[in-house]
């Protein structure tokens, strides 16, 4: 039997491939940056596991998270995505999920790449993490920080920690998951 982090739901297929396929693995498309980004400010209050089941519908609500789509969305696409059932809701979120797309924008045209931005934090390195001991670190604390000042929202260090897991920076994965074993072999 393979061991897993604890957090896993065994019984969600879709929860077990993103530990086993995507968390924790480092990630330097802006895309992939920019959608996790995205998903990540609509879980707060709420579960991953929930966004994460409903990531394809967003996906499709979201113009496949096309940012050059995303940052022209008008008070039609809000009222739009607030009658999509597929996806979770809730109005401020969506409102600052375009905002951030914004931001986003402006960071990429800043330092030549969203990638280049966040990975910097950390000068390219993964930080070994034991998910069941943070929810958020000084790393995460500054980049919300930063993220804040420059007018994001739903972006606070929680928020962000979980993001710098989701995109690799962080490797949250517990000591004995069969993930680790993968890592050291890179």
């Amino acid at each position: 039997m393979v061991s897993r982090c604890l957090w896993v739901n065994l019984k969600n297929d879709k929860y077990v491939a993103y530990h086993d396929e995507e968390w924790c693995v480092p990630k330097h498309d802006d895309h992939d940056l920019y959608e996790l980004l995205i998903l990540e400010s609509f879980q707060a209050g709420l579960s991953w596991e929930c966004v994460l089941n409903k990531r394809d519908s967003f996906r499709r609500a979201y113009d496949n998270f096309d940012i050059d789509k995303v940052v022209n969305y008008t008070d039609a696409d809000v009222a739009r995505l607030m009658s999509d059932a597929g996806i979770i809701r809730n109005k401020l979120k969506i409102l600052a999920s375009i905002n951030n797309s914004r931001i986003f924008k402006k960071i990429q045209q800043e330092f030549g790449s969203f990638n280049n931005y966040i990975w910097g934090f950390s000068n390219n390195k993964i930080i070994q993490e034991d998910c069941t001991k943070h929810t958020k670190s000084d790393l995460s604390d500054k980049i919300s920080k930063d993220l804040c000042s420059r007018g994001m929202k739903y972006v606070g260090t929680t928020i962000i920690y979980s993001y710098l897991q989701a995109i690799g920076i962080v490797n949250g994965h517990m000591a004995g998951c069969f993930f680790n074993n993968i890592l050291t072999k890179r």
